[in-house]
């Protein structure tokens, strides 16, 4: 049985898989731009036409590299038996909406889905273990 947990956020993604004995951990970075589009700029004529800064432009790209980002991320997670998903942001929101669309089969084995701050490669390993194995915590 694998046990998969996922922290993520825009830049990067901590795959933990616990198994019987060990908790391996991979990361993957994203490799997103950060878009910082500058305002627009006014004609040098009184009353002209001004620049308009094309936004529509900017979010496609990023929806792009989003998908990129995923696809990477659910690549690791085809081979899971049960999945959870943890992030400080929406990122991890917005993975959970394309495994339900682009793959069902995977967003079935998604156990639970909650916000978590950002944490250590420690704590991240910590939580995806106790989650799976509750006794970890009592012993600890």
């Amino acid at each position: 049985m694998k046990n998969v947990g996922v922290w993520l956020d825009k830049e990067k993604a901590y795959v933990v898989t616990v198994g019987e004995e060990e908790v391996g951990m991979m990361t993957i970075e994203s490799n997103m731009e950060f878009f910082n589009p500058k305002g627009g700029s006014r004609s040098k004529t009184r009353w002209g036409p001004q620049d308009v800064v094309q936004d529509s432009k900017y979010l496609e790209r990023e929806k792009h590299q989003h998908r990129e980002y995923f696809k990477k991320i659910i690549a690791q997670l085809k081979k899971a038996d049960q999945i959870v998903l943890y992030g400080p942001a929406e990122t991890y929101e917005r993975l959970l909406k394309e495994l339900q669309q682009q793959h069902p089969e995977i967003a079935k084995r998604v156990k639970d889905v909650s916000s978590a701050d950002s944490m250590t490669s420690n704590q991240i390993k910590a939580k995806v273990r106790d989650y799976y194995i509750p006794s970890a915590r009592s012993q600890a």
